[in-house]
C-alpha cells in the first residue's frame, strides 16, 4: 500500500503541475515548495529545537493557533516552524504579525524531499490540524523520535480510514501518532472503533480563539456611521446564494442595513450591480458620513475585517452552507451573541448542528426558505435577544480545548524544556 501512497502523490503532483499552466494558485503553490528547503537552511541549524505546525489552509491555522501559542509560552527557547499546504493560507500568514520563526509551504509528501527539508532542524513536537496527514512525513518525524499530535481531530464514517481498503492508513497513524486529540465524542469513538486508541475528546480549539475576539480592539472605521440605530445583518463570506438572499431582504425590509463581506473579492462587481445604490467599504472617507447613514447596503471589499463586524451586527448569515464548497466560520459570528443562520450542507461542521440543538442558529434548505424566517426574526425583537443569548451561551459552554490539549503535551514533554 507504500508503493501506491507513493504513487498517489506523485500523480498528485503531476495534476498540480499541468494545473498550473492554467491556475495561477496551483503555479504559486509549486514554486513556493521548490523555496522551502531553502528558507529553513537559511533560518535553521540542525541543533535547533522546533515546534512545528502543519495546517492545510487557512481555517486549520486559525484552529491550530491557539495550541501554538500556548505551547511557545511552555517551551520559550523552542523555534517556531508553520507549513502549509494551500496558499490561500500561506497568503493570508505571511502577511500578518505570526509567532512563528518561519512560515512555509510543505514539500510534497516523498521520502526524498522530506528528509532534505526536516533534516535541517530538529522537530521536538510536530501537531497537524483536523485530518491532513501525510504518512512519509509522519513516518520520517517518528524516526527522529518527534511526539506527533493531531489537534481538533475530525473523524468521520466516509473517510479512507472506514474503507476496506483503510487498513494500511490506519496502521500507520497508530504507528506514528502519539495522540489524537478530537472536536467531539463522536470523532473519538470512530477513531477507538477502527483501533485508535490514543485518543480523547478535548473540542474545537476554534472556540477558545473566538472566545478571545471580544477582548480585542473591534472597531471599525465608519460602521457606526452606517449602522446608525437600525438593524443590520452582516453576510459573512457570501456566496452568491446568500447574496441573493440578501436582495430579497433588502426588497422586504427597507430599514434592515446589510453588511456584506464576500467570500472573494472577485465578487465586488457583481455585488455593485446587484446592490447599485450600494457603498464599497475602501472607498468611505468622513466627508460620507450623511451618504452612509442613508446607504442601506454596504459593500466590503478589502479583507481582515470580518470578524471585527460581525460585532456590529444583530443577524449574521454565514457563506458557504447553500452548496458543497462547504460552511464558513459561524462561530466568529457566534461569540458576538447574535442569531446566525447558514444553509444546511455542513456535514464537516459539528458545531452548526450544536448551534441549532442550542437555538442560537438555524440552517435552510435553500435563500427562499431563508428569508421569511430572517425577516420575521427581524421584527421579533424577543426572538432575536432570545437566539442570540443562545448562541453566546453555546460558545462559553465550550470547554478550554486549547489548556486541556497543552496540559498532555506538557506532561509528556516537560523534559524538553
Amino acid at each position: 500500500m507504500k508503493f501506491l501512497y507513493n504513487i498517489f502523490v506523485s500523480l498528485l503532483i503531476f495534476g498540480m503541475k499541468i494545473g498550473a499552466l492554467f491556475n495561477y494558485k496551483l503555479k504559486k503553490g509549486l514554486a513556493g515548495r521548490r523555496q522551502s528547503c531553502g528558507i529553513v537552511k537559511g533560518k535553521f541549524s540542525p541543533d535547533d529545537k522546533v515546534i512545528w505546525m502543519h495546517a492545510a489552509s487557512l481555517g486549520e491555522y486559525e484552529q491550530g493557533l491557539p495550541v501554538l501559542e500556548k505551547l511557545k509560552e511552555k517551551f520559550p527557547e523552542h523555534k517556531i516552524l508553520i507549513t502549509f499546504f494551500s496558499p490561500s493560507g500561506y497568503d493570508n500568514v505571511i502577511k500578518k504579525n505570526h509567532i512563528a520563526d518561519v512560515v512555509c509551504y510543505l514539500p510534497f509528501d516523498l521520502e526524498k524531499w522530506i528528509t532534505e527539508f526536516t533534516q535541517n532542524f530538529r522537530t521536538e513536537i510536530f501537531f497537524t490540524v483536523k485530518y491532513e496527514y501525510w504518512y512519509n512525513l509522519l513516518a520520517e518525524l517518528k524516526k527522529q523520535n518527534t511526539k506527533i499530535f493531531v489537534v481538533s481531530a475530525l473523524f468521520y464514517e466516509t473517510q479512507v480510514f472506514f474503507k476496506v481498503y483503510g487498513t494500511w492508513f490506519v496502521e500507520e497513524l497508530a504507528r506514528n501518532v502519539d495522540w489524537f486529540f478530537h472536536q467531539t465524542k463522536h470523532s473519538t469513538a470512530l477513531a477507538k472503533g477502527i483501533g485508535l486508541k490514543n485518543s480523547s475528546t478535548s473540542g474545537d480549539t476554534r472556540f477558545d480563539r473566538v472566545k478571545k475576539l471580544r477582548e480585542r480592539d473591534i472597531s471599525v472605521e465608519f460602521i457606526d456611521d452606517f449602522k446608525q440605530d437600525k438593524k443590520t445583518i452582516v453576510f459573512g463570506s457570501s456566496w452568491e446564494s446568500e447574496e441573493r438572499l440578501a436582495e430579497i431582504i433588502a426588497a422586504k425590509n427597507r430599514e434592515v442595513k446589510l453588511i456584506i463581506a464576500p467570500h472573494d473579492l472577485k465578487r465586488v462587481e457583481h455585488l455593485k450591480k446587484l446592490f447599485p445604490n450600494a457603498l464599497t467599504y475602501s472607498q468611505l472617507n468622513n466627508a460620507q458620513t450623511l451618504k452612509l447613514s442613508n446607504a442601506q447596503t454596504l459593500i466590503i471589499d478589502c479583507i481582515g475585517l470580518l470578524s471585527k463586524l460581525y460585532s456590529y451586527g444583530d443577524i449574521a448569515v454565514v457563506g458557504g452552507g447553500f452548496h458543497s464548497k462547504g460552511l464558513h466560520n459561524i462561530l466568529e459570528a457566534a461569540t458576538f451573541g447574535i442569531p446566525v443562520f447558514f444553509g444546511d450542507q455542513y456535514q464537516k461542521n459539528p458545531e452548526a448542528d450544536e448551534l441549532i440543538a442550542q437555538n442560537g442558529g438555524k440552517s435552510f434548505e435553500d435563500e427562499f426558505f431563508a428569508a421569511p424566517f430572517i425577516l420575521q426574526v427581524l421584527k421579533d425583537e424577543n426572538l432575536m435577544k432570545k437566539m442570540g443569548e443562545n448562541a453566546r451561551n453555546f460558545i462559553e459552554m465550550q470547554p478550554n480545548s486549547s489548556e486541556i490539549i497543552v496540559k498532555k503535551i506538557w506532561a509528556e514533554n516537560s523534559q524538553l524544556n
